[in-house]
């Protein structure tokens, strides 16, 4: 099946390109940017060698989506999605932390939590709660926002204000933000039968006003649980079903790799590869509650994208 692995277009009035793990931006004429949500999929910060067919897709219309329903909460970078792996949005500069918002004590916090700690980046966590418990209320625990090939690290909202990564007036801003829309993903999830556990907001400037960026909401960027079975599950001390791409890195575990030295990626069969894309598309119409209808593969994949995009840019420069 076709899959969008690499880009390399040439868009009028071009000043640049970024290649990450997923996502391929174009910048054009300073002002904005062509996202470009690919078929690559990467876990243990390693981009895996094949492509998941429709797994670009799946990632940009569920962010697409819940772009939509918090424009009221924040301003957001997107303008429009004029193809199904493409959004097009206003350019901002980045902030050097990402919010992220737990409403669970699971993942890397009940890690930390369980080696004994009792404050995570400056937030004080109680004593005898359990993996998967709900917090009395969500809380944030930034990271700050690293370098290509670097890792994410914890910061408290007192570092990020000494060391001037963010003004004050403006953290209390994103903090208000996250919180806000971390309430507004949890309404949407239970309307699909699912809890939002954590997620991540990235934040950018422009013109002075502050815009939500990047992705929201996604499998990639969220981990969800299932609401019916959440409280027998978490009585009994059993994990959680889980609605996120924790199912690739287990399967990665599985067969021998963790993204360490020396491991050699598993063998991804077509019938892997399949049955990865078919767990994505499932996702979507999860967290979505509608129907996936896959893009049309029967033409050039690229003629499409270039097509769309330049149609856009053309009304926007």
């Amino acid at each position: 099946m076709n899959t969008i692995i690499h880009t390399d277009f040439r868009f009028p009035k071009q000043n640049e390109k970024y290649t990450g793990k997923v996502r391929d931006v174009y910048t054009v004429d300073n002002k904005f940017l062509a996202m470009i949500v690919t078929d690559r999929i990467s876990a243990f910060d390693v981009v895996l060698p094949k492509g998941i067919p429709y797994k670009g897709q799946v990632l940009n219309q569920i962010a697409s989506k819940f772009l939509d329903a918090t424009s009221d909460i924040v301003p957001n970078w997107k303008i429009a999605s004029p193809d199904p792996v493409v959004t097009v949005g206003h350019k901002c500069e980045p902030f050097p932390v990402e919010m992220i918002v737990r409403g669970y004590l699971t993942g890397s916090s009940w890690r930390l939590y369980k080696s004994g700690a009792r404050e995570i980046c400056g937030v004080n966590i109680p004593d005898g709660m359990k993996e998967h418990q709900r917090f009395d209320k969500p809380i944030i625990t930034p990271t700050t926002k690293a370098e290509h090939g670097a890792h994410d690290e914890d910061i408290s909202r007192k570092e990020i204000i000494e060391k001037g990564l963010i003004s004050e007036e403006d953290y209390q801003l994103l903090e208000k933000y996250a919180v806000a829309l971390f309430e507004r993903g949890t309404e949407m999830a239970a309307k699909q039968g699912l809890i939002l556990v954590d997620t991540k907001y990235e934040f950018g400037k422009k013109n002075g006003v502050i815009y939500l960026i990047d992705e929201i909401h996604t499998p990639d960027s969220s981990r969800y649980f299932y609401a019916d079975s959440y409280e027998d599950s978490f009585k009994e001390g059993k994990q959680q079903r889980q609605l996120s791409k924790e199912f690739v890195r287990e399967w990665l575990m599985d067969n021998g790799f963790q993204g360490k030295e020396g491991q050699k990626i598993p063998e991804m069969t077509p019938e892997i590869v399949k049955s990865i894309s078919e767990r994505y598309i499932e996702l979507y119409e999860k967290i979505t509650g509608e129907t996936f209808n896959r893009a049309d593969f029967t033409d050039n994949i690229y003629t499409r994208i270039e097509t769309n995009v330049e149609n856009m840019l053309a009304r926007l420069i």
